[in-house]
């Protein structure tokens, strides 16, 4: 079968509730769809989450990362022949009708590779996911900067999350989209191959676009909508902080320490 979107989901430890609402947000359409629950935990409670077809379970146990578990459906999705590829986060849920739009909008616009929807908290308030492309300063002003010092650079970190546009608007060539919800034409994921399964995660997302936007346009378009309970994980955890450091120093070593490219 020929699918119109496929999508993954990677889990680890994951709030039954948070995910079984992802999962039923996902299946909620008419399109032709697939989903790949890809299980990074050390066991597979999570197997019996949705008894749903369109599901295809996976324990993977070793973990690899992020991008590396996403990779694992990413292939298995252009073997298939998917049209479309949805990178999608276990906390973000949203209504019927959003895949649709995000579908039409794609056939619309064959020149776009990559398309991302506006972004809500649950309480409705935006999250600024769209951003230029990430500089060493940007990073660690923003992880380890105290907020009184922060604001002495307020008009830079707002022109580093695109506050300075319009979120009510479509906008285009964006240098970085945030990987809660990526949705992909898979067409181009040839073109560009798939996560850098080198950065176990965090800032793959920026690595990914950047590489859509060198064959293709990327989009914001906000007439999709989605919630995402979004938690800054690096914040809480050591453990994460080294992930998003190592991560880093990968992305930077492949595009460089000092330039800036919008």
């Amino acid at each position: 079968m020929k699918y119109d979107i496929t999508s993954c989901i990677v889990l680890y430890k994951n709030d039954a509730t948070l995910l079984s609402n992802a999962i039923a947000s996902f299946l909620n359409t008419t399109l032709k769809v697939k989903l790949y629950l890809i299980d990074n935990s050390p066991t597979d409670e999570l197997r019996s989450i949705c008894p749903d077809l369109r599901v295809h379970y996976v324990h993977n146990p070793s973990n690899p990362g992020f991008g590396a578990a996403h990779n694992i459906a990413i292939t298995k999705s252009i073997e298939e022949g998917s049209k479309y590829h949805l990178v999608l986060n276990p906390d973000v849920y949203f209504d019927k009708g959003n895949l649709e739009l995000l579908f039409n909008f794609m056939e619309s616009n064959i020149e776009v590779g990559h398309v991302m929807p506006k972004v809500l908290y649950p309480d409705d308030s935006i999250q600024y996911l769209c951003k230029t492309n990430p500089t060493v300063f940007d990073l660690f002003a923003r992880r380890f900067l105290p907020n009184f010092i922060k604001a002495m650079f307020k008009d830079r970190m707002n022109a580093y999350e695109y506050k300075d546009k319009d979120y009510n608007q479509i906008m285009y060539n964006i240098p970085y989209l945030s990987g809660c919800f990526m949705f992909l034409r898979t067409d181009t994921l040839k073109k560009v191959g798939l996560f850098d399964d080198r950065i176990f995660m965090y800032i793959e997302d920026a690595d990914l676009t950047r590489r859509f936007l060198q064959v293709s346009r990327t989009a914001y378009y906000p007439e999709a909508v989605v919630y995402h309970h979004f938690e800054k994980g690096s914040h809480k955890s050591w453990k994460l902080m080294w992930y998003s450091i190592h991560g880093a120093i990968i992305y930077f070593n492949k595009w460089g320490w000092f330039v800036r490219n919008k």
